[in-house]
C-alpha cells in the first residue's frame, strides 16, 4: 500500500473582522486525525479572534508533531501576491518571502481583532503606484488619499495582474488587492500572512510551492517536515452541512476529507504541480503561489 503523505489535516476558514466573532462569516478550524482508537476523525474550532485562532493552531501544531504526525495545513487566502509586486515595492531578495516578511512587519492586528489593514494597502499603494491602486475598499472613516472606498480603474497593461495565474484557472475568484466588503480576500492576506510567518518559523514547515517545488510530492520529499502549509479555496469542494453545522464548518471539513481521502488513495501528491514542466513555474514559485486542487 502506497504510503500517506500526511497523518493529519488542518483547514482553516479565515476572517479580516475587525472585532470578536463567531458563527457564519468567523474563523473556522477543521481539523481531520486521528483519534485514541487510530481512528480519522474530525473536530472544528470556531474561536472568536485572530490571536485565539494562532494560539489555537500552534496547540494544534505542537501535539501533532510530539506524536510525530505529518499535517497538510490549508489556509483560504492567497499565500503571496500577483507577479511583479515585489519589485513594485522594492523589495530584494525571493519575491513570496520578501512579500511574506514586508506584510509582517508592517501589519498591526490587536487582540480584540482590531488592525491596520487599511493603512498598510495604502502604504503599499503609495510605495508602487503613487495612487490609490491597486489596492482599494475602506468604510467611510477609513478612506485616505492612497486608498479609496471603491475601485477607482480596471487594470491597464501596463499594471500589476488584478489576478494571480492560479486565479486564471478558477470561477469567480475575488482579487487581493479588494480589501473591504464581501470576499475581502486582501484583508484576509493582510492578516493572516503574518500568523503564516509566526506558525511556520519556529518549526519544520515547507510553504507550498515555494519550498517545494511545484510538482507532485512524495513522502521521500517531505522527510524531516513537520507540516506543509497550503493555499485552498473550501468552494472547490461542494460539501453539504451535517445537521447544525454552518456552511463555513461544513467547508472545512469537506477540504479535510477530500485531501485525506485523495491522500488514503496515494493521489494526493499529483495535485501539488504539474508533471511536466511549465512556463509559469517560475512566477508559481517564486512569487503567486498556487491554490491546491486548482488543476495546472
Amino acid at each position: 500500500m502506497q504510503q500517506r503523505l500526511f497523518q493529519a489535516y488542518v483547514m482553516v476558514d479565515w476572517s479580516a473582522a475587525a472585532k470578536p466573532t463567531t458563527g457564519p462569516d468567523s474563523i473556522w478550524i477543521g481539523v481531520l486525525k486521528r483519534n485514541v482508537r487510530f481512528q480519522m476523525a474530525f473536530e472544528s474550532h470556531n474561536p472568536p479572534t485572530r490571536a485565539a485562532a494562532e494560539q489555537q493552531l500552534n496547540a494544534i501544531l505542537d501535539d501533532l508533531k510530539r506524536k510525530r504526525e505529518r499535517a497538510l495545513v490549508g489556509f483560504d487566502f492567497p499565500l503571496s501576491f500577483p507577479r511583479g509586486t515585489a519589485a513594485a515595492l522594492k523589495l530584494p531578495g525571493e519575491p513570496w518571502k520578501a512579500l511574506l516578511d514586508f506584510v509582517a512587519k508592517e501589519t498591526k492586528d490587536k487582540p480584540d481583532n482590531t488592525n491596520n489593514r487599511f493603512q498598510v494597502g495604502a502604504k503599499m499603494n503609495r510605495l508602487m503606484t503613487g495612487e490609490a491602486f491597486p489596492f482599494w475598499g475602506a468604510p467611510a472613516r477609513d478612506e485616505q488619499t492612497m486608498l479609496s472606498a471603491k475601485r477607482v480603474r480596471e487594470h491597464g497593461p501596463d499594471d500589476l495582474p488584478e489576478f494571480r495565474l492560479t486565479e486564471d484557472a478558477i470561477k469567480g475568484p475575488s482579487s487581493i488587492w479588494k480589501l473591504y466588503y464581501q470576499g475581502s480576500v486582501g484583508g484576509q492576506a493582510l492578516t493572516g500572512l503574518p500568523i503564516i510567518k509566526r506558525l511556520r518559523d519556529p518549526r519544520q514547515v515547507k510553504l507550498w510551492p515555494f519550498e517545494t517545488g511545484w510538482k507532485p510530492l512524495t513522502p521521500a520529499d517531505l522527510e524531516d517536515t513537520d507540516a506543509v502549509f497550503t493555499e485552498i479555496y473550501p468552494s472547490l469542494f461542494a460539501t453539504k452541512p451535517n445537521a447544525g453545522e454552518i456552511k463555513d464548518q461544513a467547508q472545512v471539513r469537506g477540504a479535510c476529507e477530500r485531501f485525506a481521502a485523495l491522500d488514503e488513495k496515494g493521489q494526493l501528491g499529483a495535485l501539488f504541480g504539474p508533471a511536466k514542466d511549465d512556463p509559469r513555474r517560475e512566477a508559481v514559485e517564486r512569487e503567486e503561489g498556487w491554490i491546491l486542487g486548482v488543476n495546472a
